[in-house]
């Protein structure tokens, strides 16, 4: 980081910047592509993200930043000091994806697209977030805060947020504000998190099953059983409830009956009194097929959110609407289940935002996601207008 950098003691526009951080972006578009193939295509599945997380805070050291380190949970992270420091803003995403083969890593590179297993979730927001130190020393920029970039391990599927959860209590320097940067969708604005129930139905043949006698249907009739009752439970459309039955698995072949079938899924919703409802009808549909077919049922809900967040008039939540729209960006504002949920629970004031588009196509194996390159460069533009914003409204908070 340039030592002459701009300070931010004197009065700036972020507005009138606005142009100047998306020429500097722009010219960073190869950066941040070169960035996002090389940490997608390293192996991080969760609980094994070292190789990942050691090559982020290299690429966080190469740019100047201090105390770039990798702790025992594989959190990866560095600090960008601020001209007074008196405050701390956080700018995190999780580091660990669904990709369980080392094989299945490649990123391809199209004239208009990236496409990979799950490149979008978060390859993107890493890469991205791996460029910030540089677009702030082109623009020669120092923030009064500190800014902490931090990639979080261990926050997928049975993870459970639990490399954030762990860094935000032993941190020695608490964060004040957060933003959770994810890959996409460009123009979203999270400022609240929904309450999420995340698990397994699991249904297993007993010891003693009979194998032998005519009709024996295994574990799959049962299961089945279980989704059409949970097909009949009553979702409410307010509070906001959703309930995804992510993927079953069960047997192995054509002719062996399925000794175990799993059911996968997840519960989202406003309203912790509904989720916990839900999570009971959950728990007596278990009991009762386990009884009509003889066979064991267990419920395990190994991740819990609870629902919360900031206002939506709240000075973070204001600032990145002006700035989104003044980009000529529509701002999505609905709650979220990302990992913010992390930061909100230890009661930091925190927003999401999405770094590009992407989707994943019926045209691509199903763990393939493609990302647009063009909208890169005006999610860097955003993420560092935001970031100078919300520096401004800590330093009004310190003084």
């Amino acid at each position: 980081m340039n030592p002459e950098a701009i300070m931010h003691d004197a009065p700036v526009n972020v507005m009138e910047l606005l142009p100047r951080i998306r020429s500097a972006a722009e010219e960073m578009k190869d950066i941040l592509v070169a960035n996002v193939v090389m940490i997608g295509e390293i192996p991080s599945p969760t609980g094994g993200e070292e190789s990942r997380a050691r090559f982020f805070s290299q690429r966080l050291n190469e740019s100047g930043l201090l105390h770039c380190f990798t702790d025992p949970l594989s959190n990866a992270f560095g600090l960008l000091p601020g001209s007074d420091g008196k405050k701390t803003l956080c700018v995190v995403t999780n580091g660990d994806t669904l990709v369980q083969e080392a094989a299945d890593q490649t990123v391809e590179v199209r004239p208009d697209n990236l496409v990979g297993p799950f490149v979008v979730d978060n390859s993107l927001a890493l890469g991205a977030m791996a460029a910030l130190p540089e677009l702030f020393d082109r623009l020669q920029i120092r923030l009064q805060s500190n800014l902490l970039l931090l990639m979080a391990s261990r926050c997928q599927g049975r993870g459970n947020l639990e490399g954030l959860k762990k860094f935000l209590l032993s941190a020695r320097a608490r964060p004040d504000a957060g933003i959770c940067f994810e890959g996409v969708q460009l123009g979203r604005l999270n400022y609240t998190c929904l309450g999420m129930r995340r698990g397994e139905i699991v249904c297993r043949l007993p010891d003693n099953y009979n194998w032998a006698q005519y009709g024996s249907t295994g574990a799959i009739v049962p299961m089945s059983d279980i989704i059409s009752r949970i097909g009949r439970i009553a979702i409410p459309r307010r509070p906001l409830t959703s309930m995804i039955l992510g993927s079953v698995e069960g047997g192995i072949s054509y002719h062996n009956i399925a000794r175990q079938a799993v059911l996968r899924f997840e519960l989202r919703g406003e309203s912790a009194e509904i989720l916990a409802q839900i999570e009971k009808q959950f728990e007596e549909i278990a009991e009762e097929v386990s009884s009509t077919f003889g066979v064991q049922v267990t419920v395990d809900i190994f991740a819990r959110r609870e629902p919360g967040g900031i206002e939506i008039g709240h000075p973070f939540v204001r600032e990145a609407r002006a700035i989104l729209s003044a980009m000529g960006l529509q701002p999505m504002l609905y709650p979220t289940t990302s990992i913010m949920s992390a930061l909100v629970a230890e009661g930091i004031p925190s927003i999401t935002l999405g770094f590009t588009t992407g989707e994943r196509r019926h045209d691509l194996d199903e763990i393939d996601e493609t990302a647009a390159i063009g909208p890169m460069t005006t999610g860097l533009a955003q993420l560092a207008a935001v970031i100078i914003r919300m520096d401004q409204e800590l330093a009004n908070e310190a003084d």
